[in-house]
């Protein structure tokens, strides 16, 4: 049987070489909304912290002036931690201090910086334990009613049409439950993205979390599509949109939206209520060539003509 020492717990023994300093980093999860969601935990971590790497520092001074914090606030963002990661690690275990880790709101390095921080202090030695708390994209998936026993987080998805339409089919043909992020800006052209590409989805689209005015949203994609529409505060607050994919079928391509040729997919735009010039922009920014948006027109124009003469 291992011996435990005498004040020394599994997991959290003294470095072997009594002359270094390992330090401690907490991974801290902020409120995302509610400042009533900070764990009384998280609180005591924060209160007894050497030093605390925040996202911005301005954001973080607001929590510690609620909640008494008086540690010195580093500044680690996404822009910044790949240069002072490394120094900042070696800091914390050559003076042994006890620091934390903090982002504007949330878990840190779930879809926002810390990872490179979290990296560096391990190959340090210095230890590294989590303090849980809120994840925007958990606690949406808890209020979906989806069956998320298993689920893929992505975070922000490629702005560009070409990309971000790829990306949904791509989602489509692996996991059952997706959870994303999506700027206010941004929603509406996610959903119209996801309501053409995965049209049997179901969605859930939670806006502002925890917060006073938080708002959710269930349905297919169309149905969720025209809610945002019609809401006049659609661009405000931040949003976390989850889709359950369980009746796209699973087969390898069965659910996958059908390669249209450029002509097809000009035939589908003009349906849809575009005029020709119109339809044949979109192609481009589809990532067709100019000149073959422009011939496809042609071609479907003198394809109608031949239907007419017959």
């Amino acid at each position: 049987m291992a011996e435990t020492r005498k004040n020394e717990t599994p997991g959290n023994r003294p470095d072997e070489d009594a002359g270094v300093k390992r330090g401690r980093l907490s991974v801290v999860a902020t409120p995302i909304g509610n400042l009533g969601d900070l764990s009384p935990r998280a609180v005591e971590v924060l209160q007894t912290a050497d030093l605390i790497a925040a996202e911005d520092t301005r954001v973080t001074m607001k929590l510690c002036q609620v909640f008494s914090i008086h540690a010195r606030l580093v500044s680690v963002h996404r822009h910044n931690e790949g240069e002072k990661s490394g120094l900042l690690a070696s800091r914390i275990a050559a003076e042994g201090l006890n620091a934390a880790l903090v982002t504007d709101a949330g878990t840190p390095c779930i879809s926002d910086p810390g990872h490179e921080l979290v990296a560096a202090c391990l190959a340090e030695g210095v230890e590294v334990i989590a303090v849980p708390g809120c994840c925007a994209a958990v606690a949406a998936i808890s209020v979906s009613g989806f069956d998320a026993r298993e689920f893929a987080f992505y975070g922000f998805l490629p702005r560009e049409r070409k990309p971000l339409r790829e990306k949904l089919r791509e989602i489509g043909r692996g996991v059952r439950v997706a959870a994303v992020h999506e700027s206010p800006y941004r929603i509406i052209e996610l959903t119209e993205a996801i309501a053409e590409t995965l049209p049997e989805a179901r969605l859930t689209v939670c806006c502002d979390l925890t917060k006073l005015h938080e708002k959710t949203l269930y349905g297919t994609p169309d149905q969720v599509l025209s809610a945002l529409r019609a809401n006049e505060k659609t661009e405000k607050g931040e949003y976390c949109v989850i889709l359950d994919l369980h009746q796209i079928p699973e087969e390898e391509g069965e659910h996958a939206a059908p390669v249209l040729s450029p002509e097809g997919r000009l035939a589908e735009l003009l349906v849809q209520g575009l005029s020709p010039r119109e339809a044949q922009d979109a192609l481009v920014a589809e990532g067709v060539r100019k000149n073959a948006a422009k011939q496809a027109m042609l071609n479907l124009r003198r394809l109608f003509e031949n239907g007419e003469d017959a």
